[in-house]
């Protein structure tokens, strides 16, 4: 049954208003938004940025959770935020949000960035399952007392890396030489 909600769950970009209510319903009322002292307020104008991507996971017409990703600045390719619905954790929405936002940023970068909460141990390992290494720790970056801890996914470097790719300069340079063997054996 799990599976199965997980299956029915569409992920687009965040449309209205009313939406945005919700999402911002959903981090005010939840950990870790709670621990690290996010309000109502905060989410809805967190939600507005128009520098960040919105995206909502919508089961039917109910949103079931959403990501924030931002694409610009120093460390592009940063899912800033990834919420489910409380009723609706466990079900694997989390983990679809999470393939469609590296999907979507390792079209424009080799890494996947994110941080989670020092005390959000479920979420670290979930991330470590998904394949993301602890890279750093920013000590009371969000609150006193608690820190930050800095992930990162990567296909390669900066340097090899090429916007719309699928993978390193590296990666593509070996599949050519093995094209141009083939058309020179025959």
């Amino acid at each position: 049954m799990q599976m199965q909600a997980a299956a029915q769950v569409l992920i687009r970009p965040l449309q209205n208003a009313d939406e945005r209510r919700r999402c911002a319903e959903f981090m005010a009322g939840s950990e870790p938004w709670i621990t690290l002292r996010r309000t109502y307020e905060d989410g809805l104008r967190f939600l507005l940025d128009p520098t960040r991507e919105v995206y909502v996971a919508a089961i039917k017409d109910a949103i079931a959770g959403f990501i924030v990703l931002n694409l610009r600045g120093p460390l592009n390719g940063y899912i800033q935020t990834i919420c489910v619905a409380p009723e609706r954790r466990n079900l694997g929405i989390g983990r679809q949000l999470i393939a469609f936002a590296e999907e979507r940023i390792f079209r424009e970068s080799p890494n996947v960035f994110l941080c989670v909460s020092s005390f959000n141990t479920r979420a670290q390992k979930l991330y470590a399952r998904l394949g993301y290494d602890r890279v750093g720790e920013l000590k009371d970056y969000v609150v006193k007392g608690h820190s930050e801890i800095l992930m990162r996914k990567t296909q390669g470097s900066l340097a090899d890396f090429h916007p719309g790719s699928t993978g390193s300069k590296k990666n593509r340079r070996a599949g050519g030489k093995k094209r141009s063997r083939s058309r020179d054996a025959s």
